[in-house]
């Protein structure tokens, strides 16, 4: 251990003592800066070593091997100490977690986040604010509205659009097909449901989205009562975008046997191929159908930083409400989201006053209770490290830091299609790419077996970290590329790994001849 990191805590034996005398000086304050000092300057020497030594984005550890290092650990008997606490925290965390900042970590949609976001979060864990009343958070509220409006001016929403952050995508697609349901209902027969419940026809609502889109559009129809079946799913084209003379064809007939369509999500950055639906098309048909038009650009928001892309996301300027996710491509830590509507006065249908918290009275006065549009109370003060970031390096230079990541896998599409043995299905939109092993001679079956234990090689190396997915009932390899260190030698190195263990599966699966059987006696 570090000898910055033998920093000892007291250790708190009461609260109070018999005389009523002053807490024991371990909570976060004026009093124990020095001890704070001290122990953030242990943490940073941990974290030193670690990121210092690391070669490989994984240890390729299994779980129940990692899992027997927690059998005797108890929880009722404190360590006491923080470089003892530290030096555990080492081993069961820190040797064997996975580093999305390592250029080989190419597996999901994780990204190395950016410094002064790291240092942002510092602050906001320091003073743990809470940002769901102006009393318990003062400038930090104007500093999430600030980048709320920020964030919907870029996309182009108006003068009349609001927004507030949010867990993560799915958060923000659950509130998006909220709005959309108590919009119709309230439009189309005059119903409230929050104060009367679902409405007898609301099992027939329709919601349109992708085949391709994120899996939080069912989940946010069943927890809204909707079910399952209330989410079409709309094929798509050859780029896995969804097609809208199949989406049109959808709503009639939707229509035509008596449901009610009510809302089409449009996708900017599928999780699998990056893809991004025509959204201006989308919008034009909402607006014939008069439906609720809502943009999951999670992935694809990135966009609105570069100059050089921002174009891709055409039409999301015409969207009712927008998902992204600045922890995805502003490279920021999780979570950093937030949900944008175009008209504020649809985010009332999550408020609720209560009078020890917010009540009406603080908004007739005009004070700012961010709770007022969240379906979450407490929150974490998460737009801190995005405001930080933004003061510090620019929006332009996180474009230029998507558009490196867009660059490299241009770069790594050609490679993959001149490799003989790997068989690429798309030409990638944002960061993926999704493809297989799939030598000459070896039949579907054997591919959809080879593929996941490909997968499963690479990772149990430790060497680097991949996806896997599966595409029409076949097995694929993902790369997410959101690292722009990233450089073609990792990528090449971990082509070259995905071949090596390919050819290993395949002899493994190679029946013996008699001949060979002779041979080998």
């Amino acid at each position: 251990m570090n000898r910055s990191a033998a920093v000892s805590l007291p250790v708190l034996s009461g609260l109070v003592s018999d005389t009523a005398g002053p807490v024991e000086p371990c909570l976060f304050n004026a009093r124990n800066i020095v001890d704070y000092r001290e122990g953030m300057q242990a943490v940073v020497a941990v974290l030193e070593k670690h990121l210092g030594t690391v070669d490989k984005p994984f240890s390729g550890i299994r779980p129940h091997e990692l899992a027997d290092q927690f059998t005797g650990i108890d929880l009722d008997r404190p360590l006491g100490d923080l470089a003892l606490a530290l030096g555990e925290v080492e081993e069961i965390y820190l040797r064997d977690a996975v580093f999305f900042h390592h250029p080989r970590y190419v597996a999901h949609l994780n990204c190395p986040v950016v410094l002064p976001a790291v240092l942002g979060d510092v602050i906001q864990s320091a003073l743990n604010t809470a940002v769901e009343t102006w009393d318990q958070s003062g400038g930090a509220t104007l500093i999430e509205q600030r980048l709320i409006d920020w964030t919907a001016s870029r996309i182009g929403l108006g003068e009349e659009s609001d927004g507030v952050f949010t867990s993560g995508g799915t958060q923000s697609n659950l509130m998006a097909m909220l709005l959309a349901r108590e919009h119709f209902c309230e439009r189309r027969w005059g119903h409230c449901n929050r104060e009367q419940g679902l409405h007898a026809q609301a099992s027939r609502l329709r919601i349109f989205t992708s085949e391709r889109s994120h899996f939080s559009v069912q989940k946010a129809a069943a927890l809204l009562g909707l079910g399952y079946q209330a989410v079409v799913a709309v094929p798509c084209d050859g780029y896995h975008r969804m097609d809208t003379h199949a989406l049109e064809a959808a709503i009639l007939a939707s229509k035509a046997k008596g449901d009610f369509p009510m809302a089409v999500v449009g996708t900017a950055g599928t999780t699998d191929f990056g893809s991004i639906d025509p959204l201006p098309a989308i919008s034009r048909l909402c607006e014939v159908h008069d439906l609720w038009f809502h943009v999951d650009a999670a992935y694809g928001c990135g966009l609105l930083n570069s100059v050089q892309h921002r174009h891709r996301l055409q039409g999301i300027e015409c969207a009712d409400s927008v998902t992204v996710d600045y922890h995805k491509s502003f490279f920021q830590p999780v979570s950093c989201s937030a949900f944008l509507v175009r008209n504020r006065h649809h985010l009332s249908c999550v408020t609720w006053h209560a009078d020890y918290l917010n009540p009406f009275s603080a908004t007739q006065q005009g004070t700012p209770n961010l709770v007022d549009k969240s379906l979450q109370t407490t929150r974490r003060f998460d737009a801190l490290k995005l405001w930080l970031t933004l003061r510090t390096l620019g929006a332009e230079q996180l474009g230029a830091m998507m558009d490196r990541v867009m660059e490299l896998s241009r770069q790594v599409y050609l490679l993959l299609l001149s490799e003989p043995s790997l068989d690429v299905i798309h030409q990638p939109q944002l960061s993926t790419l999704v493809f297989r092993y799939a030598p000459w001679g070896l039949d579907d079956s054997e591919r959809n077996r080879i593929n996941p234990l490909i997968r499963q090689r690479i990772m149990d190396s430790g060497e680097a970290m991949i996806a896997g997915t599966r595409v029409n009932g076949r097995q694929y390899l993902k790369f997410t590329l959101l690292n722009p260190e990233t450089g073609m030698d990792d990528i090449r190195a971990i082509v070259e790994s995905i071949k090596e263990f390919g050819e290993v599966e395949r002899q493994q699966a190679r029946p013996v001849s008699a001949e060979q059987e002779v041979s080998h006696a």
